[in-house]
């Protein structure tokens, strides 16, 4: 009996491996490292978007220049979007006079006001994930898909620093994913509420350092 038990044992084992290393995941393309790309939406960078943020503009230059070194090093590329319907109802609550009284809204899916700026253009390999909320990570699947690529570390670009950059970093590093602030490519309203900001993120634990020092970081990274 006691033979029996062990020759069942061995065989589930080899099946249980056998199964695991032809797991339909393990397929999937891998990445340790994703940029996230946070709201550089016409409604937030353009001065004639509803809620320009005044130094978001200024920053498309360096973020474009982290993708285009994130992508030369097989880092995954996320453009984090916001959507809200027409009618506000899955807004934000301070922000649902923005949607009513005959008001169009903002970041509205189809609309100038949501589209990504121009020069930065996402490619066929990169990917946009929709939300709702301050934090990329809120009632979305950016989670699932981080993990199921094998992201381990993200570096966060975008607009605006007190709002979805920090509520993201917030989120990421509660998820366990190694945080990168990349100054450079992140703003706010005014320097001084960036540096606020940075300040705060610095002292939670979250890595925030200039493109240059993201380059460095990144340059023996290969995958």
């Amino acid at each position: 009996m006691k033979k029996i038990v062990v020759v069942f044992s061995m065989l589930f084992t080899l099946i249980a491996m056998n199964a695991k290393s032809h797991y339909p995941t393990a397929d999937v393309e891998k990445h340790d490292i994703a940029v996230l790309v946070i709201d550089m939406q016409n409604d937030f960078v353009d001065p004639k978007g509803k809620l320009c943020v005044a130094g978001a503009k200024a920053t498309i230059p360096a973020i474009a220049d982290l993708v285009k070194f994130g992508k030369s090093k097989g880092w995954k590329i996320v453009y984090i979007v916001r959507e809200h319907r027409t009618s506000g109802v899955d807004v934000d609550a301070p922000r649902i006079p923005l949607f009513t009284d005959g008001k169009t809204g903002y970041c509205v899916p189809g609309t100038w006001g949501g589209a990504i700026v121009d020069g930065l253009s996402p490619e066929k390999d990169d990917l946009i994930v929709a939300k709702s909320r301050n934090s990329a990570f809120f009632a979305t699947n950016l989670d699932l898909i981080l993990r199921r690529m094998g992201v381990k570390t993200v570096v966060l670009a975008g607009t605006q620093y007190p709002n979805c950059v920090r509520g993201t970093a917030n989120d990421a590093m509660s998820y366990d994913y190694e945080t990168i602030i990349c100054t450079d490519c992140c703003s706010a309203k005014t320097p001084e509420v960036a540096e606020a900001n940075i300040f705060d993120m610095k002292n939670m634990g979250i890595t925030c350092i200039s493109l240059d020092e993201v380059k460095a970081l990144g340059a023996s990274n290969t995958k």
